[in-house]
């Protein structure tokens, strides 16, 4: 009899493990190589501290080249898994040339639902108090996807029984599985199949510029603290472009993180929403008109028989604003191009919305299969113009000149010649009124110009005399106060005190 109820027994046992879904054993794979799951789950806080690197999506000197990097200093992330709360502080300083502050230091924070940063407003002087404001609802989104983007937290996620795991598959050579969390977020964990340790942590999220773009952050280099299993190293892309590159030197377990709660009057406020869209418009010569009312301004020229647009700034929404304002100023003309200055995304993000608007692009030649593969992207996740209204691109390239040219106009375009800020930047030039219309080129509010020689060098080159700068940053300017300009503001960043 004793004999029959053990073996009944093991059947009990061995049938329940029989039972566990292999999705849930996988985790529970991961987390007995991380040091445990009951140590994992105790982990209330843990702090990272290191330096390292960070990138941008679309910032570089041309298309082709390496994007453009920040050196990063003081990092320190802490996580209170607990209570669903973090904290990011570092320094970043600029490692090219860039107009406006080249060393930054951040303070981003999320509780709960509720992100918010603690910085002095942008561009006040040295010296203004830091504050703290919330952000957007989508901010606060992204960060608590980013509160998963550690070994111990996603699987600590993943061990909540409200936790659903699922879609076990090898891929890549790595065992991955969907992880959706109490709290709704859903993450794709990839486990090394050999030592069971997560490699990396994915999701796909929104970029208006984009579209759906995969967010992966991998984990290298583990090291025991405190029982359990932490990377040194944590690396982070968006689609193929490098965000993040940290090396730890420190990983610590138990901090205090009372003072990551958000201030009563960051919590009461309100989520800031997108400000409305304000156009401007001041003619500034026959047939030419300034669009501004904003950060980002464009220009339109009149033809005999059409309109063309310069710049399409910024997104969507102030392209589209911009479109619609533009048709208002000569309503029997049609507009029908759009002179896209460059490829930086704060110039050419209403690239989408001009193409499906099915105005042709006026660019130089390097940027042509940048701007294809824009306008190729899926927008599953988010639709903007062009996802309601696909198009194919149009467009009219330049070398080194591009003159357009009737009856009533002519505006030539011009190719900047070694600028270090965007190698492939095109301008324009009135000779009729003799005045310059750029973007990028010069700007009265940045606080330095690395390029100001430079800008000067190719009206030289160009034997350009303007009278007046038209600018897509800053305000209209006389030649005379701009090379004033010039000569007083620095052409680099002071050292860093």
């Amino acid at each position: 009899m004793t004999v029959r109820i053990g073996v009944l027994v093991t059947l009990v046992v061995v049938g329940a493990c029989a039972q566990v879904p292999a999705e849930r054993q996988a985790i529970n794979d991961a987390a007995a190589a991380l040091g445990g799951a009951d140590r994992i789950q105790a982990v209330q806080t843990l702090v990272m501290e290191g330096a390292g690197t960070n990138g941008a999506m679309g910032g570089s000197v041309t298309p082709d080249d390496p994007p453009n990097t920040f050196k990063v200093t003081g990092y320190q992330r802490t996580m209170d898994l607990q209570n669903g709360r973090m904290r990011l502080q570092q320094v970043r300083a600029a490692q090219f040339p860039f107009a406006l502050a080249t060393v930054t230091r951040q303070d981003q924070r999320l509780d709960g639902d509720v992100a918010f940063n603690v910085a002095a407003p942008f561009n006040a002087p040295p010296g203004t108090p830091a504050r703290a404001q919330r952000a957007a609802d989508a901010v606060a989104a992204q960060r608590r996807r980013e509160l998963l983007e550690h070994p111990i937290a996603a699987v600590r996620a993943a061990l909540d029984p409200m936790a659903t795991v699922s879609n076990l598959r090898q891929e890549d050579g790595f065992t991955h599985v969907d992880i959706r969390t109490a709290k709704g977020d859903t993450i794709v964990l990839a486990l090394d199949p050999a030592t069971k340790l997560p490699a990396h942590v994915s999701h796909m999220e929104y970029d208006p510029n984009w579209g759906d773009v995969e967010v992966e952050t991998s984990f290298a280099d583990y090291a025991t603290v405190d029982g359990l299993q932490v990377p040194r190293r944590i690396t982070s892309k968006t689609d193929r472009y490098l965000m993040s590159d940290i090396s730890l030197t420190r990983t610590t377990f138990g901090a205090d993180a009372s003072d990551l709660a958000a201030p009563d009057e960051v919590r009461s406020a309100a989520a800031p929403q997108p400000p409305p869209i304000n156009v401007t418009v001041e003619q500034v010569g026959k047939g030419i008109w300034w669009l501004a009312g904003g950060t980002h301004h464009s220009v339109v020229f009149e033809f005999d028989d059409h309109l063309t647009l310069f710049e399409v700034p910024l997104d969507d929404r102030r392209t589209q604003a911009v479109i619609a304002k533009a048709k208002e100023l000569v309503p029997a003309k049609p507009l029908t191009h759009a002179i896209v200055s460059h490829h930086h995304l704060d110039h050419a993000g209403g690239f989408r919305a001009a193409v499906a608007e099915g105005l042709t692009i006026i660019t130089h030649r390097g940027n042509e299969a940048f701007f294809k593969e824009i306008a190729s992207r899926a927008h599953t996740i988010g639709q903007d113009t062009l996802a309601k209204s696909p198009k194919a691109p149009k467009f009219e390239l330049v070398d080194d000149t591009l003159t357009l040219k009737d009856a009533t106009n002519e505006v030539i375009l011009y190719k900047a010649v070694g600028n270090i800020h965007s190698g492939l930047l095109v301008y324009g030039w009135v000779p009729r009124d003799r005045t310059l219309v750029q973007a990028d080129f010069y700007d009265l509010n940045w606080q330095q110009h690395p390029w100001g020689d430079n800008f000067l060098e190719n009206l030289k080159m160009r034997n350009l005399n303007p009278v007046r700068h038209i600018p897509a940053h800053g305000a209209i300017q006389t030649d005379a106060e701009v090379r004033k300009t010039l000569a007083t503001k620095p052409k680099a960043a002071p050292p860093v005190q």
